[in-house]
């Protein structure tokens, strides 16, 4: 069971992993042009494993921003994965064991979580260690890879490596988005809420931080309340 698991888990992991190789190139190249040595930056990407916590992160270090800042920052713009935990912890099978839940929440980033979340009934850890077993060596490889080639890319091949994520998360929500209606709700709620977030004056000043956990528990909210999983159904 936990080999099936695994390999369904690898299998899915392969998309994920050569989005975030993509990414991850252009921070290992901006890590390495403010400064960072090759060995640091690899080091970020493989103990992180965060693409907006990062790129922020590097920001402030190449400004000589000051610890405080630095966690600040990292709190806000991280805060929603303790929300995608809570509802992976739901998700998990039952029984399974502190030590698997805290190995399985370090590699929850959106697009783990969206693969995992969008599976039939309940999730074997070591499904999530065969996506992470995937994702994190790209995430981690990419940076190398990024950092040592420097700038020997032109700009425009840079920009396009960088939006290579949404293509990829686009590609695991719409799927379930397309056989369930709750979930296509969903996925239109948060872009609308998102929409509302950029083009009202007052809102568009909230951090992207707190847009992401704000629209993610409203939307969520409401979801629940009008579309509730029956408890059959969760099992």
């Amino acid at each position: 069971m936990n080999s099936t698991a695994f390999k369904k888990g690898l299998h899915d992991g392969v998309p994920i992993g050569l989005g975030y190789f993509a990414v991850s190139f252009t921070f290992g190249m901006m890590a390495v042009a403010g400064g960072i040595s090759i060995a640091a930056a690899v080091l970020i990407s493989l103990t992180n494993l965060t693409s907006a916590g990062q790129f922020a992160g590097i920001g402030i270090i190449f400004a000589s921003g000051s610890l405080w800042e630095m966690a600040l920052t990292q709190l806000v713009i991280n805060l929603r994965y303790c929300l995608m935990s809570f509802s992976l912890s739901q998700k998990l099978e039952r029984g399974v064991s502190t030590g698997h839940r805290l190995a399985v929440a370090f590699g929850v980033t959106d697009e783990i979580f969206g693969v995992s979340a969008s599976q039939e009934g309940r999730v074997s850890p070591w499904y999530n260690y065969g996506v992470m077993a995937v994702a994190i060596p790209g995430w981690t490889l990419g940076t190398l890879v990024g950092a040592v080639s420097g700038n020997l890319l032109p700009d425009f091949l840079v920009s396009a490596l960088s939006v290579a994520i949404y293509g990829m998360f686009l590609a695991v929500i719409i799927p379930p988005a397309k056989k369930n209606r709750a979930i296509l709700g969903v996925v239109i709620g948060a872009m609308a809420v998102s929409t509302i977030f950029a083009v009202v004056p007052v809102l568009n000043k909230v951090s992207a931080g707190f847009v992401i956990i704000i629209t993610t528990v409203l939307v969520a909210g409401i979801a629940a309340y009008f579309c509730p999983v029956p408890e059959e159904k969760e099992a």
